[in-house]
């Protein structure tokens, strides 16, 4: 894991760092359905509505990945997190649905 986080991450690379045991915490920013349709179980629910009344309990040790559908919302939520000091936030590009066509094809997609 590097010693400074990247802006963005792609899901070759959360899937290294989760088999490697890296300290790893995802937080997917999507609604509720969205999470209920399909969602990593590693993840924790935080829509992106209700980040910014969150983040005291977000961790600043190890990756804090972010993700969503696509990845638009999830980069929302990462820069808003870099600006109020998460340095170890990081976007996963692609989102759910990105790790459903090339990690995990067993995962739903919508």
């Amino acid at each position: 894991m590097p010693e400074e986080f990247p802006l963005q991450i792609d899901v070759g690379t959360l899937s290294a760092w989760l088999e490697a045991g890296e300290p790893v915490t995802v937080i997917d920013v999507r609604e509720q359905w969205e999470w209920s349709h399909v969602h990593l179980p590693v993840s924790r629910l935080i829509p992106l509505g209700s980040l910014p009344t969150q983040v005291d309990g977000l961790p600043r040790v190890g990756a804090l990945v972010i993700l969503c559908h696509h990845g638009g919302r999830s980069l929302q939520a990462t820069r808003f997190l870099r600006e109020i000091g998460f340095d170890n936030a990081v976007n996963l590009v692609g989102g759910i649905d990105r790790w459903a066509s090339e990690v995990d094809p067993s995962l739903s997609r919508y």
